[in-house]
């Protein structure tokens, strides 16, 4: 069964300065406004790294160019994907964000592919769910599956509407 990931609807970088890095992609390559949403807070009971729980804080950071959106994330309390991945190489291009039609199915077509899961869990009240894969095959260090709900998709087209206003 071939299984459809879906349209890339992100790219993605984790830095240790979310403001210097808003800053320089507005100035040197011209995106939009950004949306900031510090102390976003990720919960052993929703959130998963290598399997375990996992408990942690990032600031984050969004804003579209065209049709893309960005994102930026910071870590800033705990451990996550995000510092590990500035310890083992500091800030960069961290994941691409594909949405899936079908999540679950996604989720587990890629783990029967051979594809670890590093973190997974839900934000908001489950309004959204993440899964990220080990993306090094790829030439990327992760690709994150999403699903969002209605009301993240609005906060989405916000985040759009004020970017391309900027």
């Amino acid at each position: 069964m071939t299984v459809s990931y879906g349209p890339i609807c992100q790219i993605a970088w984790v830095t240790d300065d979310v403001e210097a890095t808003e800053q320089l992609l507005s100035k040197q390559f011209g995106v939009g406004a950004w949306v900031r949403m510090p102390n976003i807070e990720f919960g052993p009971q929703t959130c998963r790294l290598h399997g375990e729980p996992a408990d942690f804080t990032a600031h984050i950071s969004m804003t579209y160019s065209g049709d893309m959106q960005l994102e930026l994330i910071q870590p800033v309390r705990g451990t996550s994907i995000y510092t590990e991945f500035l310890d083992r190489s500091g800030p960069g291009l961290h994941h691409v964000c594909f949405e899936p039609s079908d999540f679950d199915t996604a989720v587990r077509s890629a783990q029967e592919q051979g594809l670890a899961i590093v973190q997974q869990g839900e934000m908001s009240g489950g309004m959204m769910r993440f899964a990220y894969l080990d993306g090094a095959s790829a030439g990327v260090p992760y690709i994150e599956l999403g699903e969002f709900s209605p009301e993240i998709r609005a906060m989405f087209e916000h985040i759009k509407k004020v970017a391309a206003a900027a």
